[in-house]
Protein backbone atom coordinates (compact mmCIF):
# COMPACT_ATOMS: atom_id res chain seq x y z
CA UNK A 1 0.00 0.00 0.00
CA UNK A 2 1.14 3.06 -1.10
CA UNK A 3 2.75 5.47 2.07
CA UNK A 4 1.05 8.84 2.70
CA UNK A 5 4.19 10.25 2.67
CA UNK A 6 5.16 9.05 -1.05
CA UNK A 7 5.23 12.57 -2.46
CA UNK A 8 7.67 14.79 -3.70
CA UNK A 9 8.09 16.72 -1.00
CA UNK A 10 11.05 16.53 1.57
CA UNK A 11 8.61 17.22 4.32
CA UNK A 12 6.77 13.79 5.70
CA UNK A 13 3.98 13.35 8.42
CA UNK A 14 5.49 12.43 11.56
CA UNK A 15 4.24 9.52 13.54
CA UNK A 16 2.56 9.06 16.88
CA UNK A 17 3.19 6.16 18.81
CA UNK A 18 1.24 4.43 21.76
CA UNK A 19 1.64 1.61 23.47
CA UNK A 20 -0.42 0.87 26.52
CA UNK A 21 0.09 -2.53 28.47
CA UNK A 22 1.83 -3.88 25.25
CA UNK A 23 3.53 -7.12 25.37
CA UNK A 24 4.86 -9.93 23.32
CA UNK A 25 6.07 -12.99 23.71
CA UNK A 26 8.31 -15.11 21.04
CA UNK A 27 6.98 -18.16 19.51
CA UNK A 28 8.66 -21.42 21.30
CA UNK A 29 9.22 -18.93 24.09
CA UNK A 30 8.25 -19.17 28.00
CA UNK A 31 8.56 -15.73 28.93
CA UNK A 32 7.65 -11.96 27.15
CA UNK A 33 10.25 -10.49 25.51
CA UNK A 34 9.09 -7.31 26.41
CA UNK A 35 6.49 -6.79 29.49
CA UNK A 36 3.89 -3.88 30.33
CA UNK A 37 4.87 -1.42 27.90
CA UNK A 38 3.33 1.81 28.52
CA UNK A 39 4.49 4.54 26.31
CA UNK A 40 3.88 7.49 24.31
CA UNK A 41 6.21 9.33 21.67
CA UNK A 42 5.21 12.58 19.86
CA UNK A 43 5.42 12.74 16.56
CA UNK A 44 8.45 14.71 15.32
CA UNK A 45 9.88 13.71 18.81
CA UNK A 46 13.58 12.17 19.10
CA UNK A 47 14.18 8.81 21.33
CA UNK A 48 17.28 7.18 22.01
CA UNK A 49 16.03 3.68 23.84
CA UNK A 50 18.15 2.56 25.99
CA UNK A 51 18.38 -0.77 28.54
CA UNK A 52 20.29 -3.93 29.13
CA UNK A 53 20.57 -6.70 26.36
CA UNK A 54 17.67 -8.74 25.98
CA UNK A 55 15.28 -6.21 27.45
CA UNK A 56 13.21 -6.10 24.09
CA UNK A 57 14.60 -3.20 22.09
CA UNK A 58 14.19 -4.50 18.95
CA UNK A 59 11.21 -6.76 19.64
CA UNK A 60 9.74 -3.21 20.36
CA UNK A 61 10.89 -1.75 16.64
CA UNK A 62 10.12 -4.70 14.81
CA UNK A 63 6.79 -4.64 16.29
CA UNK A 64 6.31 -0.80 15.37
CA UNK A 65 7.66 -1.33 11.76
CA UNK A 66 4.69 -4.26 11.26
CA UNK A 67 7.21 -7.47 10.78
CA UNK A 68 5.85 -9.09 14.33
CA UNK A 69 3.07 -11.54 14.12
CA UNK A 70 3.84 -13.76 11.29
CA UNK A 71 5.89 -16.68 14.02
CA UNK A 72 2.70 -19.10 14.27
CA UNK A 73 -0.15 -19.41 16.41
CA UNK A 74 2.38 -19.86 19.51
CA UNK A 75 3.17 -16.33 19.46
CA UNK A 76 1.40 -14.01 22.02
CA UNK A 77 0.49 -10.43 22.29
CA UNK A 78 -0.74 -8.45 25.23
CA UNK A 79 -2.24 -4.81 25.31
CA UNK A 80 -2.17 -2.37 22.34
CA UNK A 81 0.21 -1.00 20.35
CA UNK A 82 -0.43 1.71 17.65
CA UNK A 83 0.99 4.12 15.15
CA UNK A 84 -1.05 7.04 14.31
CA UNK A 85 -3.58 5.12 15.92
CA UNK A 86 -3.73 2.22 13.77
CA UNK A 87 -1.81 -1.36 14.30
CA UNK A 88 1.76 -1.10 12.65
CA UNK A 89 0.79 -4.50 10.84
CA UNK A 90 -1.90 -2.48 8.85
CA UNK A 91 0.18 0.26 6.86
CA UNK A 92 3.33 -1.27 6.74
CA UNK A 93 6.23 1.34 4.49
CA UNK A 94 4.98 4.25 7.51
CA UNK A 95 8.12 3.38 9.14
CA UNK A 96 11.28 2.23 7.93
CA UNK A 97 13.32 0.29 9.60
CA UNK A 98 16.90 -0.23 10.15
CA UNK A 99 17.74 -4.16 11.44
CA UNK A 100 20.77 -5.40 13.49
CA UNK A 101 21.98 -7.39 10.77
CA UNK A 102 22.47 -5.49 7.86
CA UNK A 103 23.02 -8.55 5.54
CA UNK A 104 19.28 -9.53 5.73
CA UNK A 105 18.46 -6.25 4.39
CA UNK A 106 20.35 -6.39 0.99
CA UNK A 107 17.32 -7.27 -1.81
CA UNK A 108 19.10 -6.13 -5.08
CA UNK A 109 22.44 -6.82 -6.82
CA UNK A 110 23.27 -3.39 -7.71
CA UNK A 111 24.07 -0.50 -4.88
CA UNK A 112 21.88 1.96 -6.99
CA UNK A 113 18.79 -0.38 -7.24
CA UNK A 114 19.14 -1.68 -3.78
CA UNK A 115 18.73 2.22 -2.64
CA UNK A 116 15.85 2.99 -4.62
CA UNK A 117 13.72 -0.41 -3.95
CA UNK A 118 11.88 0.88 -0.81
CA UNK A 119 10.47 4.08 -2.19
CA UNK A 120 9.60 2.12 -5.84
CA UNK A 121 7.72 0.02 -3.44
CA UNK A 122 5.90 3.34 -2.30
CA UNK A 123 4.95 4.07 -5.82
CA UNK A 124 7.38 7.34 -5.75
CA UNK A 125 7.59 9.04 -9.15
CA UNK A 126 10.74 7.30 -10.40
CA UNK A 127 12.06 11.08 -11.19
CA UNK A 128 12.11 11.76 -7.80
CA UNK A 129 13.04 8.48 -6.91
CA UNK A 130 16.62 8.52 -8.28
CA UNK A 131 16.75 12.25 -6.71
CA UNK A 132 16.45 10.86 -3.41
CA UNK A 133 18.86 7.89 -4.39
CA UNK A 134 21.99 10.43 -4.69
CA UNK A 135 20.75 12.58 -1.94
CA UNK A 136 20.63 9.15 0.60
CA UNK A 137 24.02 7.84 -0.73
CA UNK A 138 25.44 11.30 -0.43
CA UNK A 139 24.48 11.49 3.38
CA UNK A 140 25.54 8.20 4.51
CA UNK A 141 28.91 8.32 3.03
CA UNK A 142 28.68 5.92 -0.11
CA UNK A 143 29.14 7.92 -3.18
CA UNK A 144 31.72 10.54 -2.13
CA UNK A 145 34.50 10.30 -4.52
CA UNK A 146 36.59 11.56 -2.16
CA UNK A 147 35.89 9.19 0.60
CA UNK A 148 36.12 6.23 -2.15
CA UNK A 149 32.33 6.18 -3.05
CA UNK A 150 30.88 3.67 -5.49
CA UNK A 151 28.80 3.64 -8.64
CA UNK A 152 24.93 3.04 -8.93
CA UNK A 153 26.03 0.03 -10.32
CA UNK A 154 28.35 -1.04 -7.63
CA UNK A 155 27.55 -5.27 -6.54
CA UNK A 156 26.41 -4.91 -3.16
CA UNK A 157 28.04 -8.11 -2.55
CA UNK A 158 30.98 -6.76 -2.61
CA UNK A 159 30.42 -4.46 0.46
CA UNK A 160 31.74 -5.01 3.53
CA UNK A 161 29.52 -5.35 6.50
CA UNK A 162 29.90 -1.75 7.77
CA UNK A 163 29.20 -0.37 4.49
CA UNK A 164 25.78 -2.49 4.39
CA UNK A 165 25.07 -0.79 7.17
CA UNK A 166 25.32 2.42 5.64
CA UNK A 167 23.45 0.91 2.56
CA UNK A 168 20.33 -0.34 4.65
CA UNK A 169 20.20 3.03 6.16
CA UNK A 170 20.69 5.00 2.60
CA UNK A 171 17.34 2.61 1.53
CA UNK A 172 15.36 3.98 4.75
CA UNK A 173 16.19 7.70 4.32
CA UNK A 174 15.30 7.28 0.52
CA UNK A 175 11.62 6.21 1.48
CA UNK A 176 11.35 9.28 3.67
CA UNK A 177 9.02 7.59 6.42
CA UNK A 178 7.09 9.10 9.09
CA UNK A 179 8.95 6.79 11.59
CA UNK A 180 12.59 6.10 11.38
CA UNK A 181 13.44 2.61 13.01
CA UNK A 182 17.24 2.38 13.72
CA UNK A 183 18.83 -1.30 15.74
CA UNK A 184 22.62 -0.63 16.03
CA UNK A 185 23.09 1.24 13.29
CA UNK A 186 26.58 1.93 14.17
CA UNK A 187 27.50 -1.01 15.84
CA UNK A 188 30.15 -2.36 13.09
CA UNK A 189 31.10 1.02 11.59
CA UNK A 190 34.67 2.36 11.64
CA UNK A 191 34.54 5.41 14.37
CA UNK A 192 34.63 7.97 11.45
CA UNK A 193 31.44 6.08 10.44
CA UNK A 194 29.79 6.10 12.76
CA UNK A 195 29.82 10.23 13.55
CA UNK A 196 28.67 9.82 9.46
CA UNK A 197 25.83 7.79 9.98
CA UNK A 198 24.95 9.96 12.72
CA UNK A 199 24.94 13.50 11.29
CA UNK A 200 23.09 11.47 8.39
CA UNK A 201 20.05 10.84 10.49
CA UNK A 202 20.37 14.42 11.50
CA UNK A 203 19.82 15.71 8.14
CA UNK A 204 17.11 13.53 7.33
CA UNK A 205 15.07 14.48 10.48
CA UNK A 206 15.92 18.22 9.87
CA UNK A 207 14.98 18.01 6.46
CA UNK A 208 11.65 15.41 6.90
CA UNK A 209 10.83 16.35 10.61
CA UNK A 210 10.04 12.11 11.07
CA UNK A 211 9.39 10.52 14.09
CA UNK A 212 13.06 8.97 15.47
CA UNK A 213 13.52 5.82 17.43
CA UNK A 214 16.95 4.83 18.02
CA UNK A 215 18.49 1.75 19.73
CA UNK A 216 22.24 2.06 20.68
CA UNK A 217 24.17 1.06 23.86
CA UNK A 218 26.58 3.93 24.11
CA UNK A 219 24.94 7.03 24.74
CA UNK A 220 27.35 9.21 23.62
CA UNK A 221 26.94 9.15 19.30
CA UNK A 222 23.00 9.87 20.23
CA UNK A 223 22.91 12.01 23.07
CA UNK A 224 22.93 15.29 21.45
CA UNK A 225 20.86 14.09 18.44
CA UNK A 226 17.48 13.12 20.71
CA UNK A 227 15.52 14.95 22.57
CA UNK A 228 14.14 11.97 24.98
CA UNK A 229 15.69 9.21 26.43
CA UNK A 230 13.62 5.96 27.31
CA UNK A 231 15.30 3.04 29.56
CA UNK A 232 13.77 -0.26 29.48
CA UNK A 233 14.60 -3.23 31.81
CA UNK A 234 14.06 -6.66 31.53
CA UNK A 235 10.03 -7.91 33.11
CA UNK A 236 8.38 -10.69 33.08
CA UNK A 237 4.93 -11.90 34.80
CA UNK A 238 5.19 -12.88 38.63
CA UNK A 239 3.05 -14.22 41.61
CA UNK A 240 3.58 -11.22 42.92
CA UNK A 241 2.84 -8.63 40.05
CA UNK A 242 4.44 -7.53 37.17
CA UNK A 243 7.94 -5.06 36.28
CA UNK A 244 7.13 -2.43 34.07
CA UNK A 245 9.29 -2.35 30.89
CA UNK A 246 9.96 1.37 31.08
CA UNK A 247 12.51 2.32 33.73
CA UNK A 248 13.72 5.76 33.22
CA UNK A 249 12.18 8.08 30.84
CA UNK A 250 12.80 11.81 30.13
CA UNK A 251 15.44 14.45 28.80
CA UNK A 252 18.75 13.28 27.85
CA UNK A 253 20.63 15.82 30.29
CA UNK A 254 18.14 14.89 33.28
CA UNK A 255 18.35 11.42 32.64
CA UNK A 256 22.17 11.21 32.23
CA UNK A 257 22.76 13.15 35.79
CA UNK A 258 20.08 12.09 38.06
CA UNK A 259 19.84 8.39 37.27
CA UNK A 260 23.99 7.42 35.90
CA UNK A 261 24.23 4.62 39.22
CA UNK A 262 21.24 3.46 38.34
CA UNK A 263 21.80 3.48 34.53
CA UNK A 264 25.40 1.75 34.77
CA UNK A 265 24.12 -0.74 36.84
CA UNK A 266 21.82 -1.81 34.30
CA UNK A 267 24.40 -2.27 31.60
CA UNK A 268 24.15 0.79 30.09
CA UNK A 269 27.40 2.80 28.39
CA UNK A 270 26.72 6.50 29.83
CA UNK A 271 29.47 8.49 28.64
CA UNK A 272 32.53 8.35 30.39
CA UNK A 273 31.86 5.22 31.75
CA UNK A 274 34.15 2.01 30.80
CA UNK A 275 33.00 -0.99 33.41
CA UNK A 276 35.68 -2.93 35.38
CA UNK A 277 37.28 -6.11 33.90
CA UNK A 278 39.41 -8.93 34.99
CA UNK A 279 42.54 -7.86 34.15
CA UNK A 280 45.56 -9.93 32.31
CA UNK A 281 47.84 -11.73 34.17
CA UNK A 282 49.97 -13.47 31.40
CA UNK A 283 53.06 -13.07 29.86
CA UNK A 284 52.64 -10.25 27.56
CA UNK A 285 55.19 -11.96 24.42
CA UNK A 286 57.01 -14.90 24.23
CA UNK A 287 54.27 -17.09 23.38
CA UNK A 288 54.13 -20.47 20.82
CA UNK A 289 53.63 -19.26 17.60
CA UNK A 290 50.50 -21.39 16.14
CA UNK A 291 50.26 -19.35 12.97
CA UNK A 292 52.13 -17.13 10.84
CA UNK A 293 51.16 -15.56 7.46
CA UNK A 294 53.40 -14.58 4.70
CA UNK A 295 52.98 -11.91 1.69
CA UNK A 296 49.00 -12.93 2.16
CA UNK A 297 46.71 -11.65 -0.19
CA UNK A 298 43.06 -11.97 0.40
CA UNK A 299 39.35 -11.90 -1.60
CA UNK A 300 36.37 -13.19 -1.02
CA UNK A 301 35.77 -13.64 -5.31
CA UNK A 302 36.62 -16.77 -6.54
CA UNK A 303 39.27 -16.99 -10.03
CA UNK A 304 37.80 -16.88 -12.92
CA UNK A 305 38.10 -19.10 -16.16
CA UNK A 306 38.77 -17.35 -19.66
CA UNK A 307 39.69 -20.60 -21.89
CA UNK A 308 42.23 -22.49 -20.41
CA UNK A 309 43.55 -19.41 -18.52
CA UNK A 310 42.31 -18.64 -15.02
CA UNK A 311 42.30 -14.95 -13.96
CA UNK A 312 42.64 -14.86 -9.90
CA UNK A 313 40.57 -12.34 -8.04
CA UNK A 314 41.61 -8.27 -7.49
CA UNK A 315 43.02 -8.66 -3.76
CA UNK A 316 40.83 -6.40 -1.47
CA UNK A 317 44.48 -7.20 0.80
CA UNK A 318 47.80 -7.88 -0.25
CA UNK A 319 51.26 -8.41 1.46
CA UNK A 320 50.15 -9.07 4.60
CA UNK A 321 52.49 -10.49 7.21
CA UNK A 322 51.11 -11.85 10.60
CA UNK A 323 52.05 -14.16 13.28
CA UNK A 324 49.29 -15.26 15.79
CA UNK A 325 50.75 -16.88 19.33
CA UNK A 326 49.76 -18.76 22.09
CA UNK A 327 48.35 -17.09 24.94
CA UNK A 328 48.47 -13.51 23.00
CA UNK A 329 45.62 -11.47 21.03
CA UNK A 330 46.11 -10.20 17.81
CA UNK A 331 43.56 -7.02 16.92
CA UNK A 332 42.90 -6.25 13.30
CA UNK A 333 41.36 -2.42 13.03
CA UNK A 334 40.75 -0.40 10.01
CA UNK A 335 37.97 1.38 8.69
CA UNK A 336 35.23 -0.05 6.70
CA UNK A 337 36.33 -1.83 3.65
CA UNK A 338 39.44 -2.56 4.11
CA UNK A 339 39.37 -6.40 4.06
CA UNK A 340 39.27 -7.33 7.70
CA UNK A 341 36.77 -9.77 7.86
CA UNK A 342 38.28 -11.52 4.55
CA UNK A 343 41.48 -11.18 6.44
CA UNK A 344 40.01 -13.03 9.30
CA UNK A 345 38.43 -15.55 7.74
CA UNK A 346 41.31 -16.32 5.25
CA UNK A 347 43.55 -16.99 8.37
CA UNK A 348 40.79 -19.33 9.97
CA UNK A 349 40.94 -21.42 7.21
CA UNK A 350 37.89 -20.60 5.72
CA UNK A 351 38.70 -19.27 2.58
CA UNK A 352 41.59 -19.80 0.11
CA UNK A 353 44.09 -17.40 -0.10
CA UNK A 354 44.59 -15.55 -3.72
CA UNK A 355 48.26 -15.61 -3.11
CA UNK A 356 50.54 -16.00 0.07
CA UNK A 357 50.46 -18.41 2.68
CA UNK A 358 48.75 -19.15 5.57
CA UNK A 359 50.59 -22.18 7.54
CA UNK A 360 49.81 -23.53 10.93
CA UNK A 361 52.72 -24.49 12.88
CA UNK A 362 53.13 -28.64 14.02
CA UNK A 363 51.77 -27.39 18.01
CA UNK A 364 48.50 -26.38 16.19
CA UNK A 365 47.95 -28.89 13.18
CA UNK A 366 49.19 -31.54 15.23
CA UNK A 367 49.33 -34.21 12.12
CA UNK A 368 46.34 -32.57 9.98
CA UNK A 369 49.01 -30.68 7.45
CA UNK A 370 50.10 -26.99 7.62
CA UNK A 371 47.51 -25.63 5.41
CA UNK A 372 44.67 -24.78 7.58
CA UNK A 373 42.20 -24.21 4.37
CA UNK A 374 43.01 -28.13 3.25
CA UNK A 375 41.51 -29.30 6.54
CA UNK A 376 38.30 -31.30 7.09
CA UNK A 377 35.86 -29.46 8.85
CA UNK A 378 36.40 -31.77 12.16
CA UNK A 379 39.82 -30.61 12.07
CA UNK A 380 39.18 -27.49 11.60
CA UNK A 381 36.84 -26.47 14.56
CA UNK A 382 38.87 -28.53 17.26
CA UNK A 383 42.18 -25.79 16.17
CA UNK A 384 40.52 -22.96 15.01
CA UNK A 385 37.21 -21.60 16.07
CA UNK A 386 35.48 -19.18 14.00
CA UNK A 387 32.75 -16.42 15.56
CA UNK A 388 30.84 -14.82 12.33
CA UNK A 389 29.98 -10.83 12.02
CA UNK A 390 26.37 -11.93 11.37
CA UNK A 391 25.57 -14.37 14.36
CA UNK A 392 22.83 -16.40 12.37
CA UNK A 393 25.43 -17.89 9.83
CA UNK A 394 26.49 -20.30 13.10
CA UNK A 395 23.53 -21.43 14.02
CA UNK A 396 22.35 -24.76 13.13
CA UNK A 397 19.24 -26.09 15.61
CA UNK A 398 16.69 -24.99 16.87
CA UNK A 399 17.79 -24.66 20.61
CA UNK A 400 19.93 -22.57 22.41
CA UNK A 401 21.09 -25.68 24.55
CA UNK A 402 21.68 -28.19 21.37
CA UNK A 403 23.73 -25.21 19.48
CA UNK A 404 25.91 -25.58 22.30
CA UNK A 405 26.16 -29.28 22.56
CA UNK A 406 26.84 -29.37 18.59
CA UNK A 407 30.30 -29.31 18.27
CA UNK A 408 31.06 -31.31 21.36
CA UNK A 409 29.20 -34.18 20.73
CA UNK A 410 30.49 -34.02 17.05
CA UNK A 411 34.35 -33.81 18.09
CA UNK A 412 33.88 -37.25 20.55
CA UNK A 413 34.68 -34.21 23.33
CA UNK A 414 32.76 -34.22 26.65
CA UNK A 415 29.96 -31.56 27.28
CA UNK A 416 32.09 -30.38 30.72
CA UNK A 417 32.03 -26.65 29.29
CA UNK A 418 28.35 -26.33 28.52
CA UNK A 419 26.95 -25.29 31.72
CA UNK A 420 30.16 -22.78 32.32
CA UNK A 421 29.37 -21.04 29.35
CA UNK A 422 25.85 -20.45 30.16
CA UNK A 423 26.53 -19.29 33.08
CA UNK A 424 29.33 -16.77 32.24
CA UNK A 425 27.82 -15.51 28.99
CA UNK A 426 24.40 -15.20 30.83
CA UNK A 427 22.60 -17.56 28.87
CA UNK A 428 21.19 -19.94 31.45
CA UNK A 429 17.49 -18.66 31.15
CA UNK A 430 17.35 -19.40 27.29
CA UNK A 431 18.82 -23.04 27.41
CA UNK A 432 14.90 -24.20 25.55
CA UNK A 433 14.62 -20.98 23.66
CA UNK A 434 15.09 -20.91 19.34
CA UNK A 435 18.67 -19.14 18.79
CA UNK A 436 17.15 -17.04 16.00
CA UNK A 437 14.38 -15.36 18.57
CA UNK A 438 17.67 -13.99 20.93
CA UNK A 439 17.97 -10.08 21.08
CA UNK A 440 20.96 -9.17 18.65
CA UNK A 441 23.44 -9.23 22.12
CA UNK A 442 22.25 -12.47 23.23
CA UNK A 443 22.87 -14.16 19.32
CA UNK A 444 26.78 -12.83 19.75
CA UNK A 445 27.20 -14.26 22.95
CA UNK A 446 25.18 -17.45 21.84
CA UNK A 447 27.50 -17.48 18.58
CA UNK A 448 31.12 -17.39 20.84
CA UNK A 449 29.65 -19.84 23.06
CA UNK A 450 29.11 -22.18 20.48
CA UNK A 451 33.30 -21.94 19.13
CA UNK A 452 34.08 -21.82 22.96
CA UNK A 453 32.13 -25.33 23.39
CA UNK A 454 35.00 -27.08 20.98
CA UNK A 455 37.89 -26.28 23.12
CA UNK A 456 40.30 -24.48 20.13
CA UNK A 457 43.29 -22.89 20.21
CA UNK A 458 42.70 -20.06 18.43
CA UNK A 459 39.97 -17.98 18.16
CA UNK A 460 39.14 -15.79 15.43
CA UNK A 461 36.39 -13.18 16.66
CA UNK A 462 34.63 -10.45 13.67
CA UNK A 463 33.30 -8.14 15.60
CA UNK A 464 32.61 -9.88 19.05
CA UNK A 465 31.53 -7.30 21.40
CA UNK A 466 28.51 -5.91 18.64
CA UNK A 467 25.13 -5.51 20.98
CA UNK A 468 26.32 -5.81 24.41
CA UNK A 469 25.63 -3.81 27.11
CA UNK A 470 28.42 -2.80 29.54
CA UNK A 471 27.54 -5.62 31.98
CA UNK A 472 27.62 -8.47 29.07
CA UNK A 473 30.49 -6.87 27.56
CA UNK A 474 32.59 -6.65 30.34
CA UNK A 475 31.71 -10.21 31.17
CA UNK A 476 32.88 -11.18 27.73
CA UNK A 477 36.55 -9.59 28.10
CA UNK A 478 37.15 -10.95 31.29
CA UNK A 479 35.98 -14.80 30.12
CA UNK A 480 38.12 -14.12 26.85
CA UNK A 481 41.01 -12.68 29.21
CA UNK A 482 40.96 -15.89 31.20
CA UNK A 483 41.12 -17.90 28.32
CA UNK A 484 44.32 -15.96 27.00
CA UNK A 485 45.87 -16.11 30.39
CA UNK A 486 45.19 -20.05 29.71
CA UNK A 487 47.30 -20.27 26.39
CA UNK A 488 44.21 -19.76 23.78
CA UNK A 489 44.96 -17.04 20.96
CA UNK A 490 42.78 -14.42 20.26
CA UNK A 491 42.01 -13.07 16.83
CA UNK A 492 39.54 -9.92 16.85
CA UNK A 493 38.31 -7.94 14.11
CA UNK A 494 36.67 -4.89 15.95
CA UNK A 495 36.51 -0.85 15.98
CA UNK A 496 35.83 -1.34 20.12
CA UNK A 497 38.93 0.34 21.05
CA UNK A 498 38.11 -0.63 25.04
CA UNK A 499 38.04 -4.17 24.29
CA UNK A 500 41.66 -4.37 21.86
CA UNK A 501 42.90 -1.99 25.64
CA UNK A 502 41.47 -5.31 27.49
CA UNK A 503 42.89 -7.82 25.70
CA UNK A 504 46.29 -6.31 25.07
CA UNK A 505 48.41 -7.63 22.34
CA UNK A 506 49.30 -6.28 19.12
CA UNK A 507 47.31 -4.39 16.83
CA UNK A 508 47.79 -4.92 13.13
CA UNK A 509 45.51 -2.18 11.05
CA UNK A 510 44.50 -2.66 7.29
CA UNK A 511 44.39 0.64 5.36
CA UNK A 512 41.51 0.40 1.98
CA UNK A 513 43.75 -1.26 -0.68
CA UNK A 514 44.08 1.86 -2.42
CA UNK A 515 46.18 3.30 0.34
CA UNK A 516 48.11 0.58 1.23
CA UNK A 517 48.29 -1.47 3.98
CA UNK A 518 49.84 -1.50 7.04
CA UNK A 519 52.29 -4.43 8.41
CA UNK A 520 51.50 -6.03 11.93
CA UNK A 521 52.82 -3.16 14.72
CA UNK A 522 54.08 -4.38 17.85
CA UNK A 523 52.95 -2.95 21.10
CA UNK A 524 49.69 -2.56 22.93
CA UNK A 525 46.75 -2.66 21.13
Amino acid sequence: MPSPDSGTSAVVRPAAISAQGWGWRHAGRATQAIHALDLDIRPGERVLLLGPSGAGKSTFLHALAGVLGEEGDDADETGSLLVDGVSPRAQRGRAGLMQQDPETQVVLSRLGDDVAFGAENLCVPREEIWKRVDEALDDVGLRNSAAGGFALDHPTSALSGGQKQRLALAGILAMRPGLILLDEPTANLDPAGVLEVRDAVGRCLDKTGATLVVVEHRVSVWKDLVDRIVVLQPGSSSEGGSTPAVLLDGDPDTVLAQARDMLTAAGVWVPGYVPATRPRSGATGGGELLLATQELAVSRKRARRRGFTTIPPVPVQAGLDAEVLAGQALTVTGPNGAGKSTFALTLAGLLAPVSGTVTAAVGLSDGAGTDPFKWKAQQLISRIGTVFQEPEHQFVTGRVLDELMFGPKHLGHGEDRVDELLERLRLGHLVDANPYTLSGGEKRRLSVATVLAAHPRVLVLDEPTFGQDANTWAELASFLSELLDAGTSVVSVTHDQEFSSVLGGTEMRLEPALQGASRQEAGAA
